[in-house]
């Protein structure tokens, strides 16, 4: 076990999950009569032998110690197992927590930090452990205070995908909180991340609101200015002032769309949904697009000056500012009639419909 430890010091990840395998074979396949812990300088284990009829389990480590039955100084972790699980005298319960060196921040390929770069395997000899009524719960107390920005959310290690999954896991974690409770359907290799934290109910109210207050007086200033644009003499002789109309209309085409797409987001209406969503990107698009014809307009004036008579120039500019985006949301629609529309989409472990 000593030896697989030291591989467990490897950055490449293919290794470190060969490593954590041998490590499970050699646990597993480790023929005892009693329940044996195993302590090494990164890892502590626990091959726990029922004797009689199983009534659940509760396991307790700490980074040097590991107990069944009662907590041990220094307690970092703590395990709950279900008597559903029912093992008998000739199964072994194996649990082993892995904490990877201080250099070590990408524990096996996280896109997120690692708690105190922890891995708590969960085994049950010859079996495979999955879709568990009584949950699993494996508790991690903090030891050092939490970033505001971040939040705990569990996950567990897929080796198949080589990635970390939330499936069959649930979080149970409050701010107030000086410990983290995963509880799972199954038995694995867990882990807890540490995420960016979810907005609150509250910061989403006012980040909404100022949205809608920010988008309204926009609404209103570009209304004011187009026909102040218009009420000018000068409005069908100057070409400026008509470049000028167009890219107000497009923003004002962008937010009449966005102020009211939270609210269509909550209708049931696939339709006015896919509408909405068509003509946001639209309006986006189009916003660039006459933007970039501002740019190429105020070259043409300030540094060609003369010689720079274009037959249609209008004609020409609103089919770049208007017609482009129109022809990428087609090519859009076409490649992908599901790129619109209502979708779900995970956020910090909460659902939330687009």
């Amino acid at each position: 076990m000593e030896d697989v430890t030291w591989i467990l010091k490897g950055m490449e990840l293919n290794s470190t999950i060969k490593a954590i395998k041998k490590l499970e074979r050699f646990l597993e396949e480790t023929e005892l009569n009693e329940t044996t812990f195993i302590s090494t300088s990164h890892s502590v284990a626990a091959l726990y032998k029922p004797k009689g009829r199983f009534k659940g389990l509760h396991i307790y480590a700490s980074d040097t110690e590991v107990m069944s039955g009662r907590a041990v100084a220094g307690g970092r972790v703590s395990v709950q197992l279900p008597s559903e699980l029912d093992v008998g005298s000739n199964n072994t319960i194996v649990f082993c927590m892995l904490t990877w060196p201080g250099t070590h921040a990408n524990i096996l390929g996280a896109s997120e930090t690692v708690y105190e770069r922890r891995l708590i395997s969960l085994r049950v000899r010859a079996r495979n452990i999955t879709g568990l009524h009584e949950r699993v719960n494996i508790t991690m107390n903090f030891t050092t205070g939490l970033n505001e920005t971040k939040e705990p959310r569990c996950v567990f290690f897929n080796f198949s995908s080589k990635e970390y999954s939330t499936d069959g896991c649930s979080t149970v974690w409050k701010h107030s909180d000086s410990h983290v409770t995963c509880s799972c359907d199954h038995l694995t290799y867990f882990a807890v991340l540490m995420v960016s934290a979810s907005l609150s109910t509250t910061q989403q109210k006012i980040l909404t609101h100022i949205s809608l207050i920010g988008c309204s007086i926009s609404l209103f200033a570009l209304t004011i200015t187009v026909l102040l644009f218009i009420t000018k003499r000068k409005v069908h002789t100057d070409v400026s002032i008509k470049v000028h109309i167009n890219l107000v209309l497009a923003l004002i085409l962008l937010n009449l769309h966005f102020l009211p797409s939270e609210s269509v987001a909550t209708l049931s209406s696939s339709g006015l949904c896919l509408y909405m969503a068509l003509l946001l990107h639209y309006s986006l698009l189009a916003t660039f697009s006459w933007m970039a014809v501002e740019g190429v307009h105020l070259y043409l004036l300030l540094v060609k000056v003369f010689n720079i008579y274009i037959r249609k120039y209008i004609l020409k500019l609103s089919l770049v500012g208007w017609g482009i985006p129109a022809v990428i949301v087609s090519l859009v629609v076409i490649i992908d009639r599901d790129a619109y529309g209502r979708f779900t989409y995970d956020l910090s472990n909460h659902n939330t419909s687009m």
